[in-house]
């Protein structure tokens, strides 16, 4: 094998497009989710939608989408790819692309009768979690309008932006991604928090939040950080990135910084997110 034949396989990725249809009859899918996955190691990205307004998309293309199912979807498929990768003796083998295919096809025929993986592709990337992030937008994410500058930004907008800061900190590698918060509040509990790192026996969780464009979504995380806390078998400490600074004299903004204090998550704003991180940095090493 050329040198250039092995580094073109080691930058493969491949991808499925997941599609949902809540009327078979009628033909008509809509594209909810990505998956890319190395053919090689067996690592895997997924992201289905998640915001509000994505799901208000569906209801209004679909107005007998389940909602509950989609809402449950991606635990679903991520628990059956980690009983899969679990099933295999070990992850380096030959055959394992082949074993990947076939679960895959396998899975396909299993998804619900309104689910369907698209069939693979591939493309040439070097990082499984940004060419994610390119597909998903491409493929799955809504379409906006240009907006003016200034404009506050979404939890999908918010997170890339993070995701740039943690890399460019040389830091990415040592977080885990899109956390379940299951274990520690209820089972079945769809939520999860965007970033986790560990240090000194403390793990630390960063979300995104949209104060501009849902700020009640900071009583949600509140509650979710205060289940954690008191059931958690480790120390913790929370950060929740907004948007924009918390200004005291607006009524919104006091609202979502109380109620992050009260459950003792520190508010961070998206132009303050660099200088956070270059002190967490030591602590990381």
């Amino acid at each position: 094998m050329s040198e250039t034949t092995s580094m073109q396989e080691e930058n493969y990725i491949a991808y499925h497009i997941l599609r949902y249809a809540s009327d078979l009859v009628r033909d008509e899918w809509v594209n909810i989710g990505v998956l890319v996955f190395d053919p090689n190691s067996g690592q895997r990205r997924m992201r289905l939608i998640e915001e509000e307004s994505e799901f208000a998309r569906i209801r209004k293309l679909q107005p007998s989408a389940d909602q509950r199912v989609l809402r449950q979807l991606r635990d679903h498929l991520e628990s059956r790819f980690d009983a899969f990768l679990e099933s295999l003796p070990f992850a380096e083998s030959a055959s394992f692309r082949t074993e990947l295919e076939k679960f895959l096809n396998k899975w396909d025929g299993a998804l619900s009768t309104g689910l369907q993986l698209s069939s693979p592709k591939g493309v040439q990337a070097a990082d499984l979690d940004e060419e994610l992030e390119r597909l998903y937008k491409e493929r799955v994410a809504l379409q906006r309008s240009a907006v003016r500058v200034g404009s506050p930004g979404s939890r999908a907008s918010i997170r890339s932006y993070c995701s740039q800061v943690w890399k460019q900190a040389k830091l990415w590698e040592k977080l885990e991604k899109s956390v379940r918060v299951s274990d520690y509040t209820f089972p079945g509990d769809p939520m999860r928090l965007d970033y986790s790192y560990r240090h000194n026996g403390t793990r630390g969780f960063v979300q995104a939040l949209s104060v501009s464009r849902a700020p009640a979504d900071a009583k949600l995380l509140a509650y979710t950080v205060q289940r954690m806390a008191a059931r958690a078998p480790f120390k913790s400490e929370f950060a929740a990135v907004t948007d924009i600074a918390l200004q005291p004299e607006i009524d919104r903004h006091r609202f979502v910084r109380d109620t992050l204090r009260d459950a003792r998550i520190e508010p961070v704003p998206m132009e303050g997110f660099a200088t956070w991180v270059a002190k967490l940095k030591p602590m990381l090493q």
